[in-house]
């Protein structure tokens, strides 16, 4: 192969023998033979900078040269990487791999060649092999040293304490100092060198392969990661960067992103001289123009764009590669240019089906020696893998998977994207990362048609762990911030579980190996579920028992968010009064202990109930109402605690108002992952907690008949917790509107004082207002007293500002749809201005009238008028006519919206007005109040329409939102799926779905299934979650036109 320099190169590091196979070749092909002539020598820097020549013929295409790197690499998914060089024009472009090289490299011998990543996909545990994530770790750091990889402080000196710990091993300060003055990672990293000292020294024991592993997974949240800014100007001539990444083409403003192109809404990408184009999918609900326009600087630039973007939508949204277009008979038009490689779900299925020599790794560095290899051995039954590892490893793609693409496309100069793509479902991975979630990246425009990812996971220890330095967070759409935990769903091969690169270090047993570790986490089988399944007890008084130890283990994690994660943080920084910390931490504590030990206690009884441990005499642990009445009359003895919640929550917010730094923390901290819903939510937690124990004491009196061993218990625990409930009702109905008001504060711009004493909500969700424009879509919020309409304003934090206010006080309300001519469509009178508003339905429109009626007699029953309280919202006095002009100027504001230059922020993104918003839908407090009882978890079996196998989940419901863990010891959800407009049903005959207790949960083309273990576990989801879909009216229960199946 040339002439090879002596220098070691990353596979030879690694201990692996020479030519090991082809990257790019399928299994069972053989290589593209060799074009005879003359050779050329061509130089190629790899990404440890080390240069490598290589001899290929002259007319060989593009393909030969990366296939003979990676065969020299003895890399088997070489297909995510490329090579790269400036052309004539001085204009970095990527080999052709279809085109003669020397065609393309004028004068190979004045030119080197980079090797380098090319597409990055969303998850590294994508990465099967190890030496390909230690390539990408390369990159990583070439990009922060360069300056391509932008972030904050806490995020590059996190980024490079794993570099550092890669490199030299275990933390020792005159080593790690030595080192870092010799070896610049980043620019002014001497200002970091503190930080990542500090860093380091939490890593100890990490080896290189789990230092690459979580340096990837830091990388992966950055906003510019794997990004390569084109510049560009829009149709304004502002100065803007185009980028193209595996979700679709962003737009950035510097280094910040502010719009997004998510492939699924992306119709045609095509190029005219310097200008490209992107044609969009007509969405009635976007404010996008049809085609998008960008100016480059010139046709070469655009082209080699228009170039790479074709690339990534194939990669990453094909099931193959695209066939070649046949050579027209007379004239040509357009380019011909194509992907020419293997998709990436051709990738993962060849990785997953072994069709490459495995290869045992030896990773050979200065001050580390670690085998990372048990190649082809089984997993032991007594692995000194962790449990919690084992349990928390992620999966492999599975059987007959959803592809990361969509179906083919007919691809050239103008790229068509097929209407019925599915999302790039990918599996995310879990390991122990350190961070949180402190700053979010840009999102794309979030509408109901997107499927993003929100969170990944993370093994988490087994004693909860304070939260770390964060580095950001992927977010996307409320529609649904769920994109697939392994969406392929399957059940993983037995031949592939234990991967040879990636195996558990036999000396020391590790919480992080790799993305196939073993089949601890793996979907079970439809035989292993069923026989599992049979050995259950059949008593419902059982599944009862087991709803009460799950959904405690969500209690215990929702108290740790408080007790450990919270108090953490503000032990960091000095910003908390003592007076507030002694307020809310030393309440929450005993309350944190004590229910730990219950929780042990019902695991034990369920232990016993279930023949796993021995018993004696096995009538007296069938039982769970002595458990209940021991533990509730010792709750009792904590009520003072409790009765302090709703006092820390009003300390809380009052603190935030006089003090910007806690005000800043605690939006940090509601930024995290960990932090999954509002932090005043977790405050009111355990008065929530209370009315669980009440349902489900009510449960085990209705099933136990009364001469039942266990119904005396069950009965006097009831009588005990009913007590305490009605005790603190009054506080609790408080403290929620309270809650209520302060998070809706938070996504409202434009107000003074939303939160006053006897205001209280009743209503949010989203109405047309007809104006002279016609209808356009608005906000609306409804109080006790007032009637607010917003739009989505554009932004940092993506609130919506606020347009005008209605006061109750003399409102009347009138059914208008005749004299408008407009379906659903209602005139609201108030004594100074009028507005028309329509409803998205009959049924929707019947619940504002109701909700808006009751709210004009508690205002007629009050004091009198209010007083104004909005900063910004036009006055009342003026004209129709003047009225009319103000909302007109209001919508040419929101029109700018259909510039590139709409700033998203993802962190604002999923809250229940922003899903309330693209949903087109509404929810009242009454519907919040049926959530707070109405929650449940425990495991559920996922599958997606399109995939085969299902994948086993631990899954919450609050809120009204399913959230994913990989199971119950995660700290944090992997995704989330806001139900609000969903369907609930169960599945046809035609669906193909032959499984007992599957329900089926679908919003227009999205659709997923889940299976319950039991009966009474399917009807128990099949309730909460039906509560969430039908909104709950004050009066009476709406019947929806939308009937559900059940």
């Amino acid at each position: 192969m040339g002439e090879i320099e002596q220098r070691p190169t990353p596979g030879s590091r690694l201990g692996a023998p020479e030519n090991s196979g082809i990257s790019t070749l399928e299994h069972g092909q053989k290589p593209p033979p060799t074009p005879s002539g003359k050779l050329i020598s061509i130089k190629i820097q790899m990404l440890d900078d080390t240069q490598e020549a290589f001899e290929v013929p002259q007319r060989a295409p593009g393909k030969v040269l990366l296939d003979a790197v990676c065969n020299h690499l003895n890399l088997v998914e070489g297909d995510y990487f490329g090579l790269e060089f400036p052309d004539h024009k001085k204009i970095t472009v990527w080999l052709d791999l279809l085109k003669p090289i020397v065609k393309q490299i004028r004068r190979p011998k004045h030119v080197v060649v980079k090797f380098v990543v090319k597409f990055f996909p969303p998850d590294h545990t994508q990465l099967q092999e190890e030496l390909t994530r230690y390539l990408f770790a390369l990159q990583v750091k070439q990009d922060l040293a360069q300056g391509r990889l932008t972030c904050n402080d806490t995020s590059a000196a996190l980024l490079i304490s794993h570099i550092v710990q890669s490199e030299i091993g275990d933390f020792d300060e005159a080593s790690d100092r030595e080192h870092l003055a010799k070896n610049k990672y980043i620019p002014q990293q001497d200002a970091l060198e503190d930080k990542i000292v500090e860093y380091h020294h939490n890593h100890i024991g990490q080896t290189p392969a789990e230092s690459d592993f979580q340096l990837l997974e830091i990388a992966r949240r950055l906003e510019m990661y794997g990004i390569r800014l084109h510049p560009a100007k829009d149709r304004e001539g502002t100065k803007i960067n185009l980028a193209v990444a595996n979700t679709g083409i962003l737009v950035f403003q510097g280094f910040t992103k502010i719009n997004a192109f998510n492939w699924a809404k992306v119709r045609k990408l095509s190029f005219k001289r310097k200008r490209f184009l992107i044609k969009l999918r007509p969405d009635s609900n976007s404010s996008y123009q049809d085609t998008l326009e960008f100016l480059m600087a010139s046709r070469d630039f655009c082209k080699s764009f228009w170039k790479i973007c074709v690339e990534h939508h194939a990669f990453f949204r094909l099931f193959e590669e695209p066939k070649p277009k046949p050579k027209p008979v007379l004239f040509s038009r357009g380019s011909s240019f194509r992907f020419s490689g293997r998709t990436q779900k051709q990738v993962l299925d060849y990785v997953k089906e072994g069709g490459h020599k495995k290869v045992q790794f030896e990773r050979k560095h200065s001050k580390i020696h670690s085998i990372r290899s048990l190649a082809m051995q089984p997993a032991e039954p007594n692995s000194e893998v962790p449990k919690q590892a084992q349990q928390n490893a992620s999966l492999t793609l599975g059987e007959g998977a959803d592809s990361p693409g969509g179906q083919s496309c007919q691809q050239g100069k103008e790229l068509n994207v097929c209407a019925e793509e599915c999302g790039p479902h990918q599996s995310p991975a879990l390991q122990k990362s350190p961070v949180g979630n402190k700053k979010a990246d840009g999102a794309i425009k979030a509408t109901v048609e997107e499927e993003e990812e929100v969170v990944k996971d993370r093994t988490q220890q087994s004693k909860p762990q304070p939260p770390q330095p964060s580095t950001g967070s992927l977010t996307g759409s409320p529609h649904l911030s769920e994109l697939s935990i392994n969406s392929q769903g399957g059940a993983v091969p037995t031949s592939v579980i234990l991967s040879p690169n990636l195996s558990p270090d036999t000396k020391q047993a590790s919480p992080l190996v790799s993305p196939l570790l073993n089949d601890q986490p793996c979907p079970r089988t439809d035989d292993e579920e069923e026989g599992r399944r049979k050995r259950f007890p059949t008593d419902k008084a059982y599944f009862i028992a087991k709803e009460v130890s799950t959904t405690e283990r969500t209690y215990l994690k929702d108290l740790e968010v408080i007790t450990s994660w919270f108090q953490s943080a503000v032990s960091k920084e000095d910003s908390m009064p003592e007076t507030l910390k002694s307020l809310i931490f030393p309440n929450f504590e005993p309350l944190h202990k004590f229910h730990t030990n219950f929780l042990k206690e019902i695991e034990q009884r369920l232990a016993l109930w279930e023949g796993r441990s021995n018993a004696h005499n096995k009538g007296d642990c069938q039982r769970i109402g002595d458990v209940m009445l021991k533990n509730i009359q010792a709750m009792k003895q904590l009520a003072a605690h409790l009765w302090k919640h709703g006092e820390a929550l009003e300390a809380l917010e009052t603190s935030i108002r006089s003090s910007r730094r806690l005000e800043n923390l605690c939006r940090d901290f509601e930024l995290q992952k960990v932090c999954y819903l509002p932090l005043n939510t977790f405050l009111l937690r355990p008065l929530h907690r209370l009315m669980h124990y009440k349902q489900v004491l009510e449960r085990l009196c209705k099933h136990h008949p009364p001469g039942d061993a266990d119904f005396r218990d069950c009965r006097a625990a009831l009588a005990e917790i009913t007590e305490m409930v009605a005790q603190l009702h009054g506080t609790m109905i408080k403290m929620e509107n309270f809650q209520k008001l302060h998070e809706l504060k938070k996504d409202l711009i434009g107000i003074d004082n939303l939160v006053i004493p006897g205001r209280e909500f009743i209503r949010l969700g989203s109405l047309s207002k007809l104006s002279g424009k016609g209808l356009q879509q608005r906000m609306f919020f409804l109080f006790n007293d007032v009637l607010l309409y917003t739009s989505r304003g554009l932004t940092a934090s993506n609130q919506f500002k606020v347009h005008g206010q209605l006061p109750l006080y003399g409102m009347t309300i009138e059914e208008s749809e005749d004299e408008w001519g407009v379906p659903h469509c209602l005139t609201l009178r108030g004594q100074r201005q009028s507005i028309i508003v329509a409803a998205s339905s009959r049924s929707e429109m019947e619940k504002w009238v109701e909700d808006i009626q009751m709210a004009i007699d508690l205002a007629e029953k009050s004091s009198g008028p209010t007083p104004e309280f909005l900063a910004s919202s036009p006055p009342d006095n003026k004209s129709p006519d003047e009225a009319a002009a103000a909302d007109q100027e209001s919508e040419d504001d929101l029109s700018a919206s259909r510039t590139s230059l709409e700033r998203q922020a993802p962190h604002r993104g999923n809250t229940m007005v922003h899903v309330c918003w693209h949903r087109n839908t509404s929810v009242s407090m009454v519907d919040f109040s049926v959530a707070v009882e109405n929650q449940l978890s425990g495991n559920l079996l996922r599958k997606f329409k399109n995939s085969n196998g299902w994948q086993k989940l631990w899954v919450v419901f609050t809120n009204f939102c399913l959230f994913f863990y990989k199971s119950h010891q995660d700290n944090h959800p992997l995704a989330s799926l806001p139900l609000l407009g969903y369907s609930l049903t169960i599945p046809s005959e035609s669906e193909d779905i032959h499984k007992d207790y599957v329900f089926k949960l679908h919003f227009k083309s999205h659709v997923y299934y889940f299976r319950a273990e039991s009966e009474y576990t399917f009807e128990r989801w099949m309730d909460v979650i039906r509560s969430a879909t039908s909104s709950a009216s004050r009066a009476h229960v709406l019947s929806h036109k939308e009937s559900h199946v059940y």
